[in-house]
């Protein structure tokens, strides 16, 4: 007599919603625009010759990119300077922040999130993906968890077989 055993999948039946932060990365190329390579000397940016570089260079180099605007050198830099950059940017690149690859990231995150419907995730239990193939900020998943906790029963990170509990509406 064989006996045959039924493997049941608990995860697949226990009504969860895995939501995986990877599916909203931008896929498009994020580069640094530092400002230290206009300075005059390394120390300091001059308006003559700033205008003059910003009338000539070639901003189409940044079509589609995500470009973060930086200055390395511990100089003096008007404010000016970093808005004159990001409206030359602004027609050519996907999104201009000012702040380093870190920021870039929150900021790219933070726009595809708003994006969700918190709505469609009213009354359910949600697992918010912890490992994958790309370095989610921890803001994204701060902002994940400010937009689910008003409307979800519960929020857990991690995996669906191994959670971690975050958040449970108490009824």
């Amino acid at each position: 007599m064989e006996i045959q055993e039924n493997i049941v999948n608990k995860v697949a039946g226990s009504g969860l919603i895995t939501l995986n932060l990877e599916d909203f990365y931008h896929k498009g190329e994020r580069v640094i625009y530092d400002i230290k390579d206009n300075l005059f000397h390394g120390l300091m940016l001059r308006e003559k010759d700033f205008r003059a570089f910003i009338k000539e260079h070639d901003w189409s180099q940044y079509q589609d990119k995500n470009v973060g605007i930086i200055c390395s050198a511990d100089a003096i830099v008007p404010t000016w300077a970093y808005m004159l950059l990001a409206n030359k940017l602004q027609p050519y690149a996907n999104e201009v922040v000012f702040g380093g690859l870190e920021t870039l990231d929150a900021v790219l995150f933070t726009k595809a999130l708003a994006k969700i419907n918190p709505q469609e995730y009213a009354n359910e239990r949600v697992v918010v993906k912890g490992c994958g193939d790309i370095d989610v900020p921890v803001s994204a998943y701060v902002e994940i968890t400010n937009l689910l906790t008003p409307v979800v029963k519960s929020i857990m990170f991690g995996e669906p077989c191994s959670t971690v509990p975050v958040y449970k509406r108490k009824d």
